[in-house]
């Protein structure tokens, strides 16, 4: 009987731990990583929709389904570490044919008659550059939000790399993002009781 391990290896990715080369409060897996990641990617398309207007032809389900899978090729190379994954343009290269590899073979752990369509959710080519702009925010979105949380926590460590984040989604110009940190991203320092009281 032939089987396909692909899902078995997308479940490795709670293995996976992040910010490798930072002192963790709290380690992050990469599943964690790619779950708030989806959820954010989804929330800033619903907004590109119905808030900024700048949404036509943004397919919500499928940026966050592209979203789950925008690290997996990790489960092989492991998370390189952004200092060393784009400290020059050889290197950025280099990475990318890596990671471009690693999403083929993952995708080659299908049934013949998904591979082809795995492919697209792995490599991100199911998205048009509008919706991967969007996932791109989320990513980094989801990054500084473990910098604030870790700062939240007294970690100094996260300091420049929280500012960094925010730097580089100011940089992207996305009006979703922007509409994400100014009205959603403040509530990520609150605790449960401030985030439900009156509202339940």
């Amino acid at each position: 009987m032939k089987t396909f391990p692909f899902n078995a290896l997308l479940g490795r990715m709670k293995y996976i731990t992040r910010w490798a080369l930072m002192r963790n409060g709290r380690p992050e897996s990469l599943s964690e990583h790619t779950a708030d990641t989806a959820l954010i990617a989804h929330t800033l398309c619903l907004i590109a929709q119905n808030c900024t207007g700048t949404g036509a032809g943004i397919r919500p389900d499928t940026v966050a389904t592209a979203a789950l899978y925008h690290d997996a090729p990790e489960i092989l190379t492991g998370d390189m570490p952004t200092p060393v994954k784009y400290k020059n343009d050889a290197l950025r290269t280099a990475y990318k044919a890596v990671e471009a590899e690693s999403a083929r073979a993952m995708a080659g752990l299908l049934p013949p008659e998904l591979q082809n369509t795995g492919v697209l959710y792995l490599t991100g080519t199911v998205l048009s550059d509008a919706e991967r702009k969007l996932l791109k925010a989320a990513d980094r979105l989801s990054a500084l939000i473990k910098c604030i949380e870790e700062s939240q926590a007294g970690n100094r460590e996260f300091e420049a790399a929280m500012a960094q984040q925010r730097q580089a989604l100011v940089d992207m110009h996305c009006p979703e993002a922007d509409y994400f940190m100014e009205h959603m991203l403040p509530c990520y320092t609150q605790n449960l009781d401030e985030l439900t009281r009156g509202r339940f």
